[in-house]
């Protein structure tokens, strides 16, 4: 009688926790780089609701875990973790290519009114139907990052710039007022990333928003680049990769970079000594009124079918994903932008930052979660990228007339590599 008294004290124990799984039960993530960092970070939250379930979150590269999932999807699943992070645009990829290797969340918990706790954006290229094969993660609401001291030099207030053309007249009179600062830098041959923010901007991308037809070459599109060319033309935007920008941030040469909100770990990591004299404006569009919002990079977590633990590895992803305990502790700890909508609400969001001159650049950055246009990246998006960004190279260079002749010809390239039509 005794023993059996125990046992109840013990499973009323556990139940309290709002946990009752066995006392051995461990899951396995694999991630890469700041974004494993940013899990283990909620592993002390989520083990206070949990105690009973260990997770082992292995960081083994960006490129690594893409490359083994796509093994180990070929081979049946065989040799996967419990979970995995997935790049968004490259996620599309595992369900049309491998549709039994991961999870239809739905089946676990993953209900109508949690999905409807994330943007659309977020959601587009994680679902087929009424499955879903991946939750939201991080996102990457862009935002304009700035040098307010080169700003304030050149007499140039941020909200006045409204549109791309304000941001090419600002950035003229930014670098007169700075000898040797640009306005602004993008990767011109090894990325798309300008290009991808504009057109997202416009509503625009590589493939429609149902993934069956190929848009790179619609009007938004050819706006988005004849407007990257004109503000490499004018001198506003100067070729930088990467780790040149963060050379220039920190050297002071540059006044303003545009990426995601990511970004922000980015500049206080590697620019600790400029704290107070970095801002943030939303981005500029082609009209005053017209978008100021758009998306770059971004993550979700998905479970392995072969998983023996899916219901402690959902668990996982409620609390991590599903929580805006487990989102603003990685904002907080590592600045991996949160999806979650109500994540807005959180006080720390609406803390004024140091480093920012006490600027609440969180409200201003999540507020453009809902507005963002979806995209689709689609099992192809492998194959445009790279034909985009050859196309790109040549029509900054001056080897199209126009732009429009440009993504033409990157349309019909993509049509022959993957086999879909041109939209009409």
């Amino acid at each position: 009688m005794r023993f059996k008294l125990l046992g109840a004290t013990a499973m009323a124990v556990l139940l309290a926790s709002g946990s009752a799984f066995a006392a051995q039960t461990t899951i396995t993530v694999w991630s890469w780089n700041v974004a494993a960092s940013a899990l283990k970070s909620t592993l002390e939250g989520f083990n206070k609701k949990y105690p009973d379930i260990k997770v082992d979150v292995q960081d083994i590269g960006n490129p690594q875990v893409f490359d083994k999932m796509l093994a180990a999807c070929a081979a049946g699943g065989d040799g996967l973790p419990d979970i995995m992070s997935i790049e968004n645009h490259k996620a599309e990829i595992f369900w049309n290519r491998f549709p039994d290797c991961l999870t239809d969340l739905t089946k676990l918990g993953y209900t109508d009114e949690i999905k409807k706790k994330f943007p659309d954006f977020k959601r587009t290229e994680l679902e087929v139907g009424d499955a879903a094969y991946a939750m939201p993660w991080d996102s990457g609401p862009v935002a304009m990052f700035y040098r307010r001291d080169f700003y304030e030099k050149a007499g140039i207030d941020p909200t006045t710039i409204k549109t791309w053309d304000d941001f090419i007249a600002a950035g003229k009179k930014v670098s007169a007022a700075n000898p040797g600062v640009v306005m602004s830098q993008a990767d011109f041959n090894g990325d798309s990333e300008w290009f991808r923010m504009l057109s997202n901007e416009q509503g625009c991308g590589y493939f429609a928003t149902d993934g069956q037809s190929i848009t790179i070459a619609q009007p938004a599109c050819v706006s988005a680049l004849d407007k990257v060319k004109a503000m490499k033309d004018a001198g506003t935007l100067t070729a930088a990769n990467w780790d040149e920008k963060i050379q220039s941030n920190t050297a002071g040469k540059v006044a303003t970079q545009m990426y995601g909100g990511w970004y922000d770990g980015t500049i206080r990591s590697t620019s600790p000594d400029l704290s107070g004299k970095w801002g943030v404006y939303l981005m500029p569009s082609m009209t005053a009124d017209g978008q100021h919002a758009a998306n770059l990079g971004g993550s979700s977590l998905a479970i392995s079918n072969s998983s023996k633990n899916k219901d402690a590895a959902w668990k996982f992803l409620e609390y991590t994903l599903g929580t805006n305990e487990g989102q603003v502790t990685m904002l907080k700890s590592f600045g991996l932008v949160p999806s979650l909508l109500s994540a807005v609400d959180d006080p720390f969001v609406n803390q004024p930052l140091p480093y920012y001159k006490d600027q609440k650049i969180w409200v201003d950055i999540l507020g453009t979660l809902p507005k963002i246009h979806p995209g689709q990246g689609t099992q192809y998006w492998g194959d445009a990228d790279p034909i985009f960004r050859a196309v790109q190279t040549k029509y900054l260079a001056g080897g199209y007339p126009d732009a429009k002749t440009a993504l033409d010809d990157a349309a019909k390239q993509i049509a022959s590599a993957t086999g879909l039509p041109i939209a009409q």
